[in-house]
């Protein structure tokens, strides 16, 4: 179940919300919009359809099917009305019925961020929030966003409403993506433009596996990455004792990824190329949040033997970075194969978290297929050269993660304040 959300009247809503459940029709799911504002209903107006049967008719031994009146514009989407101010509901145990495989629902929340907003957004498997472009209203889609993550709601993205290109204020938004832009039009709903827009922020979402899917529990005992979008597309973040290869171009600014990873909790940071000076630099002066992490390097014939011992010294629940791996993949696989079964013996032993930074590209080690089989997860982070006059984006994949994975989805995320960077998650193979 979708909801559709937005703190400021007038935003679009209800067309959203229509527009959204006759797109499903028409792409071949079958699709229901339910009205949940009781005070100001609009849905059946703007729908085209009778003000009852409402929704207050649907009881434990009906289906929403029955309840439902056909829109007048596509034969596959239904409209339920809200149910009259006087009508005793419990919109969450109401709305948490209507869950059925092969119907798509899509629910109209009351605008504002009160009281009556929160039963059905509660009950949602995700949020959309809807916003044009007038400072007022992308004041309260922030509101509203806020709103939804302190309920622990999903937050799908964003619709911006009657315009031609995405806000500024928008596009900085952090794991918000832009799920469409919506144009102005006399008639939204049969409008040729408005109506195809519709429909593209559908594909988008089944691309995204948004409307069957979401993601698995936070559970506490996990061990967060650092990076929030991540982390709760994780369930919290990775078990104690994983062991991470980060992959990634050189010129991709993986390094912030590190620098987020010793923010959670006690770090080690070995470096093997840069020194202690400089990585401290950097993380001071990186726009991302970061811990304080205890900085070593490493070097030399006996690299291996040196970070084993200090990786040997490794407080209980820490994290540890290596970066680059890349010098310790260079030497005698026999010798690297049995440091890498170490650190992971050593993982376990602690509770902790490691992860290992591998540049791609020519000279890629040998032995990089022993990091590759030696991991629990690989983050493979990917740089997109730009067209002229727009901003590098970044990608970040994971195409192996040992434990089951329950999803598979493309999120945003940002990582340097300014680049936006996109998440596939894929569940392993092996």
């Amino acid at each position: 179940m979708i909801a559709i959300a937005g703190a400021k009247g007038g935003c679009g809503k209800t067309i959203t919300t229509l527009g959204l459940t006759e797109g499903f029709a028409r792409t071949g799911t079958p699709a229901i919009a339910i009205d949940a504002d009781r005070q100001l209903p609009n849905v059946h107006v703007t729908g085209g359809v009778d003000r009852e049967p409402t929704l207050a008719a649907l009881t434990s031994e009906t289906d929403v099917r029955s309840v439902a009146q056909v829109s007048p514009r596509t034969s596959r989407a239904g409209i339920v009305p809200a149910p009259e101010p006087s009508e005793k509901l419990d919109f969450e145990s109401v709305l948490g019925r209507l869950e059925a495989d092969s119907i798509q629902t899509v629910v109209d929340c009351p605008s504002g961020a009160g009281p009556d907003v929160v039963e059905p957004l509660s009950a949602a498997d995700g949020v959309i929030v809807v916003t044009t472009d007038s400072e007022r209203s992308l004041t309260a889609a922030e509101t509203t966003v806020e709103m939804a993550r302190r309920l622990g709601v999903r937050v799908l993205g964003t619709v911006v409403n009657r315009c031609e290109e995405v806000p500024t204020e928008v596009e900085s938004w952090v794991d918000v993506p832009v799920l469409g832009v919506v144009p102005e039009a006399e008639s939204p709903l049969t409008d040729e433009d408005t109506t195809a827009a519709y429909e593209e922020i559908v594909e988008t979402l089944q691309m995204r596996n948004a409307t069957d899917r979401t993601p698995p529990a936070y559970d506490d005992e996990l061990l967060p990455t650092g990076i929030d979008t991540l982390d709760r597309r994780l369930g919290g973040g990775l078990a104690p004792g994983s062991v991470v290869a980060l992959t990634a171009e050189p010129a991709s600014q993986s390094e912030q990824l590190l620098y987020e990873a010793t923010a959670p909790r006690g770090t080690l940071y070995l470096t093997t190329e840069r020194s202690t000076a400089n990585v401290r630099r950097a993380i001071e002066t990186t726009s991302v949040e970061t811990g304080n992490p205890t900085i070593r390097h490493v070097e030399g014939t006996e690299v291996l033997e040196d970070a084993e011992e200090i990786i040997g010294k490794l407080p209980d629940g820490a994290t540890l970075v290596i970066d680059l791996v890349d010098v310790l993949e260079r030497h005698d696989r026999r010798a690297y194969v049995s440091f890498l079964n170490d650190l992971k013996d050593r993982m376990v032993e602690t509770d902790g978290v490691a992860v290992l930074h591998c540049l791609d590209g020519p000279g890629r080690p040998e032995n990089r297929t022993a990091t590759i089989h030696a991991v629990d997860a690989v983050f493979e982070l990917r740089t997109r050269e730009p067209d002229v006059g727009t901003a590098v984006e970044h990608y970040l994949s994971v195409p192996k993660f040992r434990p089951e994975s329950t999803f598979t989805e493309t999120i945003e995320l940002t990582f340097d304040g300014v680049a936006a960077m996109a998440l596939e998650m894929n569940q392993d193979a092996n």
